[in-house]
């Protein structure tokens, strides 16, 4: 799982992200404390505190990443080729998949956002306007070239956005299908909803 954050350094400080997703999924992130997440990782507590001053710091980091990824992800999809349907199509199987593929990781990103500080919380909930604007000005390119028909695009933004989202929370390794597959079936149900011919 230290694999999702290339960019973090040192290395014990992706083992203690890593360390404190699986705390948090375990225990939830209020009844877990600084020594869970340092003995997950494989190390003292204090060694937690040269990497991140207090637990809140490692669900921001891990909370800012995701939301970052999920952005950046959206925005390539978006400024792809083809019609907005056929870009449609690849964000919402691209969100879907990671969603499934990451669940761990995307439940804590999306479902503790009340557990963060509140300039941490502000930072995500601006990474998470500019996701939602990306995916509406998609949805109105769609409606003004003819292929999208939806009504009401902000309510659908929304609604796209938030059938990846949920996935994070009832996705187990054992599901079906797998997340490419599921990916591919959320985008044509979303094609469907948006009216795309």
């Amino acid at each position: 799982m230290t694999d999702l954050w290339p960019d973090v350094r040192p290395e014990a400080a992706r083992r203690l992200m890593a360390a404190a997703v699986a705390a948090f999924g375990e225990r939830g992130y209020h009844a877990t404390t600084t020594r869970d997440i340092a003995t997950a990782a494989g190390m003292s507590p204090a060694a937690l505190y040269v990497h991140f001053p207090s637990k809140a710091a490692v669900l921001s980091a891990i909370s800012r990443s995701g939301h970052e990824r999920a952005l950046s992800m959206v925005t390539a999809a978006a400024s792809g080729p083809g019609d907005a349907a056929a870009r449609m199509r690849v964000l919402v199987a691209e969100f879907v998949a990671w969603h499934a593929r990451r669940h761990q990781v995307a439940r804590i990103v999306q479902y503790e956002l009340n557990a963060l500080p509140q300039p941490d919380y502000d930072a995500v909930v601006a990474l998470r306007r500019e996701t939602d604007s990306v995916v509406r000005a998609l949805i109105e390119e769609g409606v003004e070239t003819g292929v999208f028909t939806t009504p009401d695009v902000r309510a659908a933004s929304r609604a796209v956005l938030s059938l990846g989202i949920d996935v994070a929370r009832w996705y187990t390794p054992a599901a079906k299908p797998d997340p490419e597959t599921l990916g591919a079936e959320y985008a044509g149900l979303v094609l469907a909803m948006l009216g795309a011919a």
